[in-house]
């Protein structure tokens, strides 16, 4: 029963981190640039999988490393390595991700041919950058609370919504996927 809730809890994590992504995506394409809102992502729902599946990847390579403290004379530095592990892995994924959807899709949902330091538009120092911040900022604070919050579901709720919001993505995904 113990693997059953450590997979409910990764799960949950994903889609809380997709959501999240989602989130952060439409704030940057409304308040930031002002474009105006669209859905961010090729699934119908409020979430970005590739913000799940990132924060994952960060959360399993990375977490252990938060709670060492590496020092360089009397300087924790411990922040400064997490920081650039997560931008060096969120940038591998967001690479690999674009080439995905250009072989599923023809195409990516993103262009940074309009930034500075960019390889192929695929990927950019900007937004490397800001997901290493942001990695920062869910490792050591974000993450905790939702552990904390899981810890709290009793194994009924945590079983629900584990379940249905599967079930809610799954369905999201092969209604995309037979159309594309």
């Amino acid at each position: 029963m113990e693997k059953v809730k450590k997979v409910q809890a990764v799960f949950l994590y994903f889609f809380a981190y997709s959501v999240i992504g989602w989130l952060y995506e439409v704030f940057l394409e409304v308040v930031v640039y002002r474009w105006g809102f669209s859905n961010r992502g090729f699934l119908f729902g409020p979430y970005l999988p590739v913000y799940g599946f990132g924060a994952l990847v960060i959360i399993f390579c990375l977490q252990p490393l938060c709670k060492k403290k590496i020092r360089l004379g009397k300087w924790n530095i411990t922040p400064v390595l997490v920081f650039l592990g997560v931008m060096a892995l969120t940038t591998l994924i967001e690479l690999l991700a674009s080439y995905l959807l250009e072989w599923k899709t023809g195409g990516w949902l993103w262009d940074y041919t309009d930034y500075a330091i960019q390889f192929q538009g695929r990927i950019a120092l900007n937004p490397s950058v800001r997901f290493g911040l942001g990695g920062l900022f869910f490792l050591y604070v974000l993450q905790p609370v939702l552990e904390k919050g899981n810890e709290k579901l009793s194994d009924g709720v945590r079983n629900f919504f584990s379940v249905a919001l599967f079930a809610l993505m799954l369905f999201d995904f092969i209604i995309q996927f037979q159309r594309g």
